[in-house]
């Protein structure tokens, strides 16, 4: 293997990596493989291109263009031309993969499931890093600016991911940014021959004629000493900074629920919080699902999509847990004594073919449920989350919950909760601002017990406090954003839920926040429609004895629950809902998936284009593995084939002027190549040649017709005379300068041509004509070969052995 292309394969290894360390982002981690292939593909390309040789700009533009195409073929076959060549509409799919993508990763927590936008941007990256680093450290033959792209890679990968294996990736990269530099330099110093060092002492030990590569090796070792070196204070000083910067009261990011992996595991997806005002503030309201239920009172019949219980100060965001099978029958709620009465329910839902979720609305807290696809189950938030990329997206299915009645009394006697409880669903941060727990303490004075504070935070926010509720309120950002909102008193149900769950913790409330829809609109048909402005959020207490029990301190917003009533706190004989013999059982027809679909839809994955498991229609999720390998030479050849022409001269010419030995033979070959380079050239350049004359008459025609200055005339004579040399002279000697006269030579030809004659000669040239005589010189002596073979096989002998 050669010097550069051992220095290309070690910058292909160090890109490789460090793009390990985006490995933690996103689960699965397959995307890996497909960055590797085409990485590998990129970097061959690159060697076959120095190898013609293309001049550095031409190398690094053909790998981009086949860096393009290689993208082309995988994200966007279907919107391309013979599935490989970009065009319009190739370059708006890209767009709309990389908007996915973008909002995939303001909306996903880490590890974030492999959406096309996300696979797009992590596999790109590496290809663009791949690229810069293949074009510093082998084409333009400085790796220890390759640094910067790695550390660029890494960088992003360290600031999002963190954790405690942080320091492996570093060290990965690292080395494989060590490994090239050396690579560098041992390829630097192959090119002076081996270098025998003394040892110092008087007599010292000789050297090797030549100059010695300082220069060479040392500089680059010592630029990448401080790129090393900025790299490790870069690594050491971002996670550190990073956890500081404040997040907004949405949350963007955070840990939750969302695509497994399938048997067992955790799960980590969305922050159903982040789109939600932009699903409240829509200009046309949405029918996202349909249901109907055996029962007429449907006021309490919220649907649930997922518990946010993980309070950090600025935001509240489900917490990673472990998923396990859908159970045939789910386990009794937590909490829940047989002196609650309750009533079982039956709920048929179907999803709008334009709603795609990760998780799965239900009415709370579900027992059974009965769907078809691949869903597992999360029992502490008693969810179902798609795995595998499945989501709600027209999906029909039904459910079996229980409709739970506590009074008022059973509330107020509850027991203290259990301190596995306390310690997990009670925590409060230090950074959260004092006016939260002021506040709380104040609004709750006097009260005998934690259904009394419950209830008058949920009055005060209510009522008593006058807040006004707004969807266009500015959450505000940082630790502050709560303590802003109980001195703003605007808001909508995020803040409330937000504030109330946040202060009944201060009290030694479990809480934590709901987030789904409210029970939505009653139809004609008996059924009820639930549209996106019902999308909600509300608080979650707990109360041993009942378990987790909503609360609704949103003025104007869904309905308060009877069992907070204030003005009937001994009734112990709540309404329990009957089932309606009457209603039917059958799902009602979805809406249109054809209708107008909002910026605002498309962020609350509300739209068919929008979802995190389908975000582009027509993309597979296999990789298409058999396609690639025979369409990657397909789209080169057909790249390529136009341009062979040009890369056989190119080469040719790299061959005739290149190095040469020192032998009387050697010297001939050289001479003569040179000399049928220059004829080939002017030839290219409409100077057909002459075989028949000699070489100093060939000379003069081509000075003539091409009208050459004196010092490109005085190199074509030289060659000439070089050439007379070899035929005629009994030793021939080697010619100083051969190469650079030819080069001269080819230039003068380039400045005197027109402008359509220089471009027939760089894509077209007429030399090329050799190639095909050539392959008929081998074709004939093919035939020669293979019928003297016959013959002989064919051929009796002409006497015989008695």
């Amino acid at each position: 293997m050669s010097g550069r292309a051992r220095l290309a394969l070690c910058a292909a290894a160090a890109t490789l990596m460090a793009t390990c360390a985006l490995l933690p982002l996103v689960d699965p981690a397959t995307w890996i493989f497909q960055a590797v292939f085409l990485v590998a593909v990129q970097t061959g390309v690159g060697a076959l291109t120095r190898r013609v040789p293309l001049a550095r700009p031409l190398t690094v533009a053909t790998q981009a263009l086949v860096t393009l195409m290689l993208l082309t073929l995988v994200f966007a076959r279907q919107q391309a031309v013979a599935g490989i060549v970009p065009g319009p509409e190739a370059f708006q799919h890209f767009a709309a993969l990389l908007q996915a993508g973008t909002d995939d990763v303001g909306r996903y927590s880490i590890p974030a499931p492999l959406s096309d936008g996300i696979r797009l941007m992590l596999v790109g990256g590496a290809l663009v890093i791949g690229l810069a680093v293949d074009a510093l450290a082998v084409t333009y033959r400085s790796a220890a600016p390759a640094g910067l792209p790695l550390l660029a890679l890494y960088s992003v990968a360290a600031g999002l991911s963190g954790g405690g294996a942080a320091w492996l990736w570093f060290l990965l990269a690292a080395a494989g940014y060590l490994m090239l530099l050396l690579a560098e330099g041992r390829e630097r110093l192959s090119q002076w021959g081996r270098i025998f060092g003394g040892s110092g002492g008087s007599g010292g030990a000789a050297r090797a004629s030549g100059p010695e590569p300082a220069g060479g090796a040392v500089a680059p070792v010592r630029t990448g000493r401080r790129i090393g070196a900025v790299a490790l204070g870069v690594a050491l000083a971002v996670p550190l900074a990073l956890p500081s910067l404040d997040g907004g009261l949405l949350g963007g990011t955070g840990r939750g629920v969302g695509n497994g992996s399938g048997g067992g595991g955790t799960i980590s997806a969305v922050n159903p919080l982040v789109s939600l005002r932009d699903s409240l503030n829509i200009d046309e309201d949405r029918t996202v699902i349909t249901y109907r239920t055996n029962t007429a009172e449907t006021q309490d019949l919220y649907l649930r999509i997922v518990s946010l219980d993980d309070f950090d100060g600025t935001a509240w965001k489900p917490s990673q847990r472990h998923i396990e099978d859908v159970p045939k029958t789910f386990p009794a709620p937590i909490g829940l004594s047989g002196q609650v009465k309750r009533a079982s329910i039956l709920t048929r839902i179907s999803a709008a073919d334009s709603y795609a979720q990760d998780w799965l609305p239900m009415p709370y807290p579900a027992s059974k449920v009965d769907i078809s696809g691949s869903w597992r189950y999360e029992p502490v938030g008693r969810t179902l989350v798609g795995d595998h990329g499945q989501n709600t997206r027209g999906v029909q299915y039904q459910v079996t919950s229980l409709m739970v009645q506590p009074t008022a009394a059973q509330l107020a006697n509850a027991p203290e909760p259990s301190p596995a409880m306390k310690r997990e669903f009670t925590k409060v941060p230090e950074s959260l601002p004092s006016i939260v727990a002021n506040t709380a303490r104040k609004v709750t004075e006097g009260s005998a017990n934690h259904y009394e504070q419950a209830v008058k935070l949920q009055d005060y926010f209510a009522n008593s406090g006058n807040f006004r509720y707004d969807t266009q309120v500015q959450a505000g950002s940082g630790s502050a954003a709560i303590a802003n909102f109980l001195k703003d008193k605007e808001g909508f149900c995020v803040h409330f839920s937000f504030a109330m769950a946040s202060m009944a913790r201060t009290l030694g409330i479990p809480a934590r926040v709901a987030v789904g829809f409210t029970p939505g609109t009653p139809k004609a048909n008996g059924s009820m429609a639930v549209g996106l402005r019902d999308a909600h959020a509300w608080p979650e207490l707990y109360f041993e004895g009942v378990g987790w029990t909503r609360f609704e301190p949103t003025p104007s917003r869904g309905t308060v629950p009877a069992y907070t009533q204030t003005n009937t706190p001994g009734n112990d004989n709540p309404v329990v809902p009957k089932p309606s013999a009457s209603a039917s059982a059958a799902p009602s027809a979805v809406p249109s998936a054809s209708e107008s679909c909002s910026t605002q839809m498309r962020k609350l994955q509300a739209c068919p284009s929008e979802s995190s498991g389908a975000a582009i229609v027509g993309q597979d999720d296999d990789w298409p593995w058999s396609k690639i390998l025979w369409l990657t030479p397909a789209g080169l050849l057909i790249l390529g084939l136009p341009l062979l022409p040009m890369l056989w001269r190119l080469r040719t010419r790299a061959v005739r002027l290149g190095g040469h030995g020192r032998t009387e033979a050697d010297v001939a070959a050289y001479t003569l190549g040179a000399w049928l380079e220059v004829t080939d050239t002017a030839w290219d350049y409409g100077i057909a040649p002459e075989e028949s004359q000699t070489p100093r008459k060939a000379a003069e025609r081509i000075v003539g017709l091409g009208k050459f200055d004196p010092e490109a005339s005085a190199a074509v004579h030289r060659l000439a005379a070089a050439v007379e040399l070899v035929l005629y002279a009994p030793h021939p000697r080697p010619v100083a300068g051969l190469a650079n006269d030819a080069r001269h030579i080819e230039q003068a030809l380039w400045t005197s041509a027109s402008r359509p004659a220089r471009l027939r000669a760089l894509l077209a040239p007429r030399s090329a004509v050799r190639v095909i005589w050539a392959a008929s010189t081998a074709w004939i002596t093919l035939e020669t070969r293979l019928s003297a073979r016959r013959d002989s096989l064919l051929r009796r002998p002409s006497s015989q052995n008695n």
